[in-house]
């Protein structure tokens, strides 16, 4: 098991959608392995496939730390097939560092994918757990939580990144 490099936005690639995955083999399970390891590292309780530089619709969840019933699964081509309810909750992402927003999302949503077995699933999740699934399958689609909040906060968002920036390479020189 390795931790992976977890891209950062602006990377281009995190904007792309990602393709389905059409072989579950040892290589795929081996690089969920990959993907957990990477997560748990970055103290993140959800990574998707994309940010990590890999275009493959694959996420990885745990989310027990905030709600202790649930444990750690994967789900390769998830799907949202039913969604209901709406709730707003703060998120923050590993791919979008110092950015924390709230975000409105389904209260409760189905979703319907593969485990890395192979054996086609389907789970019924709400609260924290429908959450970090909106939000990795948003990844998988290209879209990240600053596409989800107004366009002034985008700017500022952006201005303190590019003020970050500008600060690290004047440190350096």
């Amino acid at each position: 098991m390795a931790v992976l490099e977890i891209l950062t936005y602006p990377h281009p690639l995190l904007k792309k959608p990602c393709k389905e995955v059409e072989t579950i083999d040892e290589e795929t399970r081996e690089f969920i392995k990959d993907m957990v390891e990477t997560m748990y590292w970055a103290n993140g309780i959800g990574l998707a496939a994309s940010q990590v530089g890999v275009s493959k619709k694959i996420i990885v969840l745990d989310v027990s730390p905030i709600d202790p019933q649930h444990d750690l699964i994967a789900v390769i081509n998830p799907e949202i097939i039913a969604g209901e309810g709406e709730i707003d909750h703060e998120e923050g992402c590993l791919s979008v560092p110092d950015c924390f927003e709230k975000v409105r999302r389904k209260e409760k949503v189905q979703v319907r994918g593969m485990a890395p077995d192979g054996k086609k699933i389907e789970m019924n999740a709400e609260g924290i757990m429908a959450i970090t699934m909106q939000h990795e399958i948003d990844h998988l689609n290209g879209v990240l939580i600053l596409d989800k909040i107004s366009g002034l906060k985008r700017d500022l968002y952006r201005r303190q990144l590019r003020k970050k920036k500008e600060k690290e390479k004047e440190e350096k020189e």
